[in-house]
């Protein structure tokens, strides 16, 4: 009888000390989906369909990066004003021409984003790998 309380005694603690040593941390991966290069592709617009790059980065726990619309052949690039992330989506804001514009953006797969550049215009994103 002393062996089986000895055995239990010792499994409980075996249990206990295992639990505590799990960690629970996310992978990086899951947490920075949004990270990265993006092609951002802004449908309907007054002057016709829209191509720009976003570049997002996550710094102290928030994103920040660029978005450089293609003008024919010119590139003029902005800073994002800021990124807001929510429920499986994330919202972009930058200044253009002196207007605060925004584009609300929700996960399609992996490798694609859809949404709305001020809930007005179709906005459709694609990962660009390298």
């Amino acid at each position: 009888m002393q062996k089986v309380r000895i055995f239990l005694m010792m499994l409980c603690l075996g249990i206990v000390f295992q639990g505590f040593s799990q960690t629970t941390t996310a992978p990086a991966a899951a947490t920075d989906f949004y990270a990265g290069k993006w092609e951002l592709l802004v449908i309907g617009t007054p002057n016709g369909d829209a191509v720009m790059d976003v570049n997002l980065a996550r710094k102290d726990g928030k994103f920040e990066g660029t978005l450089t619309a293609k003008v024919g052949d010119a590139k003029e690039e902005t800073k994002l004003t800021n990124v807001e992330e929510a429920d499986g989506k994330i919202t972009i804001f930058f200044t253009i021409q002196s207007y605060d514009v925004n584009i609300a953006l929700e996960k399609v797969d992996d490798d694609n984003l859809k949404g709305t550049l001020m809930g007005m215009f179709e906005a459709k994103a694609k990962r660009i790998k390298e």
